[in-house]
């Protein structure tokens, strides 16, 4: 078991303890042992061996020696006692929004749900109205989250999906028998939300028996769904379904293409094609009439790669995240494409937490892993005071965070720390810190945290209202979603662009991949708005960092170009852009 599992099973022992009603210090403890776990930029294996977990705060001798079992074994015996008390069902009430363990353990015990159906049918039947500390609002909210959970069941989150891709992907790329091999699909075109995963493979026919065997056999898979030659289905241990299809290496480029769609991109491609006379589908181009007779006609049109399959067709490329059928066919055909930005366009970001308020590493801890992904800058944006609940600085903490950065700014050479705050948007639109604190910071992020049942227009009018402030610089999570897990507060995201640009202001992509947010649809209209973005992580430690590559893949799904993101311009750059904003 690596880090990140570790750190999962801790968390989970913690919610188990409370669902137990043991001691609230222990299930503390174990939650600031998951925390603390999450936060370590030191091998976590060495520090086991070693002993020095223990000089961890927050770890104490027993964790560690729980710690120490699931490096070693994959579980502990103090984890499983504690999962086999807890029904399965009653952990899964865990995912309804707004019901925590309190609430959950409630239900355990004096109404003995312990399953999603036998809860439904308890709201449905009016049973949860009277329960201390429920009512009839909270039962309405939990038949609401029952059916987003049904909704959302066979969905997965990009990285999560991702990770598992990855995962086969380099089992079968592996193997000398195969020739070519990619991840299709939703993945292939960076959705924020996956169905499935879909891989296409090249190889000789002799060979696919046995790369099928290593497919349906990887670790990752819990069952066969489907098991042939040419495609095989499995589902894999997260609960996400995967696909393997092999063809031939002169097939490849078609399969590719077709695989990654979208559906309604493949349409047109398919009808632009019938315009030469010719049919496209997964095996290649044909005469019309001879579709569908997969090696018993001649092609017409023999292709490498998929961007033959595009020249074939009079197109420019367009790359997997543009296929959503968006204008991109149209704009391939005039050579009107954007030379989409890249990762390797990116010099730094924005709207990263420390441990001055909920963050996990510290303010010198998070400069040094920016710098270790090859950036010049980072801005910190810790919490205003409205935000208690995630340690909302004071106005006296403000100002020693800002001494503190420019202490560290002083000592580093080819690096800049941007001083910058989160500050929450209230719910009249004013913001949460006074002018003299606002005007400390060399940039503000602004938020809405709080009173999300707001009416559109009153949604709307808030953050607008808000967007007029002086000091602010950008918008942050526009719509306050997580996806699969909380729907985004109503509000008219145009009307919010168009005052952005009016005033001058910059919205940000939140590229926490559970929030991704901005819509990327949105993201075309914010560039001929003129609306500058920035791709901020949202990190909460050193690992979250990592999460602009997400925002990376959004921006370009919404046509952005290196020059409508903020992020790709030098350090003296972006502090002429904020001073500008900033008046």
């Amino acid at each position: 078991m690596d880090k990140k599992g570790v750190a999962a099973v801790l968390e989970e022992m913690a919610t188990l303890l409370e669902l137990q009603g043991a001691n609230p210090f222990k299930s503390r403890a174990f939650q600031n042992a998951s925390r603390a776990v999450d936060a370590l930029t030191q091998d976590l294996g060495s520090l086991v061996e070693s002993g020095e977990i223990t000089s961890i705060k927050g770890i104490g001798k027993s964790i560690a020696e729980i710690i120490g079992e699931l490096l070693r074994t994959g579980t502990s015996k103090e984890y499983e006692a504690l999962r086999k008390s807890v029904p399965d069902g009653v952990l899964e009430m865990l995912a309804i929004p707004g019901l925590g363990p309190k609430k959950v353990k409630a239900l355990f015990e004096k109404l003995n749900i312990k399953t999603l159906g036998q809860l439904e049918k308890a709201a449905r039947a009016d049973r949860l109205s009277a329960l201390e500390g429920f009512g009839r609002k909270t039962q309405e909210n939990i038949l609401q989250g029952l059916e987003s959970l049904k909704r959302s069941a066979d969905k997965s989150l990009y990285p999560v999906a991702l990770e598992a891709a990855e995962e086969i992907l380099s089992a079968i790329q592996g193997m000398k028998e195969v020739r070519r091999c990619e991840i299709a699909g939703s993945l292939r075109r960076k959705k924020e939300i996956i169905g499935d995963i879909d891989i296409v493979a090249s190889a000789e026919d002799r060979h696919r028996r046995r790369i099928m065997e290593v497919f349906v056999s990887h670790p990752r898979v819990a069952s066969v769904v489907a098991h042939g030659e040419t495609k095989s289905s499995v589902l894999l241990s997260g609960g996400i379904s995967c696909d393997l299809r092999i063809v031939t290496d002169a097939e490849f480029p078609f399969a590719l293409n077709y695989f990654t769609g979208s559906k309604e991109h493949n349409v047109e491609m398919r009808a632009r094609a019938k315009r030469y006379g010719w049919s496209l589908n997964e095996y290649g181009f044909s005469k019309l009439g001879d579709e569908g007779k997969r090696g018993k006609t001649k092609r017409v049109v023999r292709c490498r790669d998929e961007r033959d399959i595009y020249r074939a067709l009079e197109l420019a490329y367009v790359p997997p995240e543009l296929r959503e059928n968006l204008g991109e066919i149209e704009a391939a055909e005039q050579n009107r494409l954007p030379a989409l930005l890249e990762e390797s366009d990116i010099r730094g970001t924005f709207h990263c937490h420390t441990t001055a308020s909920d963050g996990l590493n510290t303010l010198q801890e998070m400069a040094d892993a920016a710098k270790e992904l090859g950036w010049s800058y980072l801005g910190i944006g810790d919490h205003s005071k409205a935000a208690r609940y995630a340690g909302g600085l004071t106005e006296q903490e403000a100002r020693a965070q800002v001494e503190e950065i420019d202490l560290l700014n002083s000592r580093m050479r080819g690096f800049r720390v941007f001083k910058g705050t989160e500050c929450d948007i209230l719910p009249d639109g004013e913001l949460d810190w006074p002018e003299k604190i606002l005007s400390l910071f060399e940039y503000v992020v602004i938020s809405v945290h709080s009173s999300f049942k707001m009416a559109e227009a009153q949604m709307t009018r808030r953050i607008i209202r808000a967007l007029t402030k002086k000091h602010v610089t950008m918008l942050g999570h526009p719509t306050g979603r997580l996806l699969l897990s909380r729907e985004p507060y109503p509000v008219d995201m145009v009307q919010v662009i168009d005052a952005a640009s009016d005033y001058g202001k910059m919205i940000e992509i939140n590229a926490h991949p559970m929030r991704l947010d901005i819509d990327w649809r949105l993201l075309k209209y914010a560039s001929e708005k003129r609306v500058l973005i920035a791709i901020n992580p949202d990190a909460h430690n050193v690992h979250g960092l990592r999460d602009v590559s997400y925002g990376v893949g959004i921006a370009r799904k919404g046509w952005l170009k290196k020059g409508d993101v903020l992020n790709t311009r030098t350090a003296a750059e972006v502090t002429k852009i904020m001073n500008r904003i900033r008046g």
